[in-house]
């Protein structure tokens, strides 16, 4: 599906008539240069390679600006694959203008990292308030994980305690509400994943 790379901005409200308040994201989407064009022949599929967001020549290595070059533009911090565009040559420039007020797309990218955390904070287990079996006075404290002599060892994709956060998410369905092509910003009901900042993929 075709789509752009972008950056969150943040969060803000979009008023309708009636008065109703919306909570909206603010992406910075684009502009994108084409870095790569694969094809069916070359490469056994189609797609294009999108660059976003500027790099420091002295920190990109010798093959990637030689990558650049090739596009005829500056080296770039985020690449990333897009299916479903027509027509783009390298060194072609995708912005906002791809998106149109009312369309819906999906947002990835990565979560905000929150450390090792407890059972409680991570799976929503009940703590102090709903203690049972196997809490006795460890009040945040997972409690019984139901192994014994057999079968001797903790199941796979048992909820308990661990990182929490730092991973890749997509939210999808998210309603364009504006599509500021001047400024390279597009407004989407919701939250996305990331903090302010994050690189972001937007898909049509």
């Amino acid at each position: 599906m075709p789509g752009i790379i972008g950056k969150k901005i943040g969060m803000t409200s979009v008023y309708s008539a009636e008065g109703k308040a919306t909570p909206c994201t603010v992406i910075e989407a684009g502009p994108c240069v084409v870095t790569q064009v694969k094809t069916q022949d070359r490469d056994g599929y189609e797609a294009i390679q999108l660059g976003f967001g500027e790099r420091k020549e002295k920190n990109t290595p010798n093959a990637l600006k030689g990558h650049f070059k090739k596009a005829k533009t500056t080296p770039k911090s985020k690449l990333v694959e897009f299916k479903g565009f027509d027509g783009l040559n390298l060194g072609d420039v995708v912005d906002a203008t791809i998106f149109e007020e009312g369309e819906f797309v999906g947002v990835a990218g990565t979560s905000k990292g929150k450390g090792f955390q407890g059972v409680v904070k991570r799976h929503g287990f009940g703590g102090v308030g709903q203690s049972t079996h196997g809490q006795h006075n460890r009040l945040r404290a997972p409690g019984s994980i139901g192994a014994c002599s057999y079968p001797a060892r903790v199941f796979k994709g048992m909820r308990m305690a661990g990182q929490t956060g730092n991973k890749r998410v997509t939210v999808e369905n998210l309603e364009v509400l504006r599509v500021l092509a001047d400024k390279n910003l597009i407004v989407v009901k919701g939250s996305i994943p990331g903090p302010k900042g994050s690189t972001v993929t937007i898909e049509k």
